[in-house]
């Protein structure tokens, strides 16, 4: 297949919210696009319920937050109560240490549909419904993909067609074909529990948070949305049959300890729906790749099903676009599994064990959990692990495009720095940052307060405290980086900014450190020099002489392609 004959570079067949998202990084690195989404339209009742501030940076990224935080309730506070109303802890997290707010409510379908309309932006990308891919074969050059569409039936009939791709992503649920297809094992549990969700407008409580109801007698969930939509959850017994739980009647007899008029809702759907708990064992086969709960399924209890899916879009765009443009090899898309697949395990495996706990039954089982919460909530320590969300995994790599902060060694990072240099051995935090976000503070640019990753834009970044990277990188290192259109920049206290500006070289970014939370953080650690991914990930840090080989440890990693 040569380059000329393709139709897009990039074959996404699914407009959920992975390909929705992966559709608009990749249009936003000048990559063309085809998505292809079976359904007619986007799916238009209430889904996912909370985003977090990881997905609303990757937002900020693609330049749409302005268009999605309308939808948004923020600081959406949860709070598990037992059987008697009694709250056993509160999940409130006040931290902003990524730009935005921990937990955010939302209406899913209404975010979808702005990341659907964002693709408008793009003249490379190029959406098409009712479009059902039936057959996908693979050479070394690339993909072909098979399509039936009812766009321009005949006699009633859909026609069929071939679309043509360098990469194929599968983002289409649950059921993906895509994966079936590339044969991957898709391991885990769904339990036998079922739930019934009710969704309704013109919320009769108007309360705007989550209530976890871990009652014996019926666990429940209550969310308050934006838009005034409110959603239950109410868990089925065994024995009670799916049907007649939808029956009008049930739905109001469960819903009558929770209004004073269950039978005069506006309600938008109610639905049996069972719980999974999901890993693909491998996100990639060859040209053919998988993203969102076709690659991962979790439980609704820590609200990260949509964001999980917004995590691979921002770990597999950036990626797509550097072997596409010639950037890196094609050995560069593995890390997409090994970067991702662990935390979305770990997810999981969280998900799975919070749901358990709530859904306790038996009463003597439940009486004993909840004397342990409010014994525990006496514990400062305790009370605020579970208020600050410390209990959720934040993505860590530990393989993939890295560089060890110890000793340098490429495509592996240890959790710690051991090292006998005095500057390591009198830190604060000998934890490595290599493999994990670096936060976003506001910063002083150009006499504006920015966010830090607006300054910074969407490519490599190469941050560095107090010093020049012009000045203190040697001229073949200096050379990469202009080859991986990495920006350069020093972050300095904001009383030395104005200086620093007219001192410094024409090509390194100069911010203030308005808050000194940057301060914070490098005082705190051994690494001066920080290189950062587009998806604003650690690669490496080090100290300023040994700046050189860190990049060419994460180069080596990345299958970087460029000048040596």
């Amino acid at each position: 297949m040569s380059e000329k004959s393709i139709d897009a570079e990039v074959l996404i067949v699914g407009a959920g919210p992975a390909g929705l998202m992966l559709a608009n990084m990749l249009g936003m690195y000048g990559r063309s696009v085809i998505v292809l989404e079976e359904r007619d339209e986007l799916i238009d009742f209430p889904r996912g319920v909370g985003i977090d501030d990881e997905s609303l940076r990757t937002i900020q990224t693609i330049g749409l937050t302005e268009e999605v935080l309308p939808h948004t309730t923020p600081q959406h506070i949860m709070r598990l109560v037992d059987g008697s109303g009694r709250t056993m802890l509160v999940n409130d997290p006040k931290t902003t240490v990524f730009g935005w707010g921990r937990k955010h409510g939302f209406i899913q379908p209404e975010v979808d549909r702005v990341l659907c309309k964002g693709l408008d932006r793009f003249d490379t990308v190029d959406i098409r419904f009712g479009h059902r891919v039936t057959e996908v074969t693979e050479d070394a050059d690339g993909v072909v993909a098979t399509v039936e569409t009812t766009a321009d039936a005949v006699a009633g009939k859909p026609s069929t067609r071939s679309v043509r791709g360098q990469y194929l992503v599968g983002c289409e649920g649950g059921r993906s074909e895509t994966r079936k297809r590339i044969g991957v094992e898709f391991t885990g549990d769904s339990p036998p529990t079922r739930w019934l969700v009710v969704d309704v407008n013109n919320d009769p409580l108007g309360t705007p948070n989550v209530f976890l109801g871990a009652d014996p007698r019926r666990p429940y969930v209550s969310i308050g949305l934006p838009h005034g939509v409110r959603r239950w959850e109410f868990m089925l017994h065994k024995d009670e049959d799916a049907e007649q739980m939808l029956a009008p009647d049930t739905v109001a007899s469960l819903l009558r300890d929770h209004v004073p008029d269950p039978e005069n809702l506006d309600v938008i759907r109610h639905r049996v729906f069972t719980h999974h708990g999901r890993v693909a064992s491998s996100f990639r086969r060859g040209r053919q790749l998988i993203a969102g709960d076709a690659a991962h399924l979790m439980p609704v209890w820590m609200g990260q099903g949509w964001n999980s899916c917004l995590r691979d879009a921002t770990n597999l765009g950036w990626k797509l676009a550097a072997v596409l443009s010639g950037q890196a090899g094609d050995k560069l898309l593995d890390t997409y599994t090994s970067e991702r697949r662990d935390h979305a395990q770990a997810m999981v495996d969280l998900s799975m064990t919070f749901g358990s706990v709530i859904k306790i039954t038996n009463p003597v089982a439940a009486a004993a959990r909840d004397a342990a919460a409010r014994v525990l909530n006496y514990l400062p320590s305790v009370k605020s692990y579970f208020a600050e969300m410390r209990f959720k995994p934040m993505p860590r790599y530990h393989q993939g495009v890295l560089a060890d902060a110890a000793d340098f060694s490429s495509g592996r990072a240890a959790e710690s720095i051991r090292r006998s240099l005095i500057p390591v051995k009198t830190s604060q935090v000998l934890v490595s940052p290599v493999g994990t976000m670096f936060p976003q503070p506001d910063v002083m640019f150009g006499d504006q307060l920015r966010k830090f990753d607006d300054v910074l834009g969407t490519d490599w970044a190469v941050v560095v405290w107090g010093n020049d990277p012009a000045q203190v990188l040697p001229e073949r290192s200096l050379r990469l980086l202009r080859h991986l259109e990495a920006r350069l920049v020093t972050v300095v206290p904001e009383t030395q900014r104005l200086w620093s500006q007219h001192s410094m070289s024409p090509d390194t970014l100069v911010l203030g450190d308005s808050t000194g939370s940057l301060k914070t953080w490098f005082d705190d650690r051994p690494s001066p020099v920080v290189f950062l991914r587009p998806d604003r990930f650690v690669a490496g840090a080090s100290l300023i002489q040994e700046a050189p080989k860190t990049l060419d440890a994460i180069l080596k990693a990345m299958s970087f392609q460029g000048a040596a």
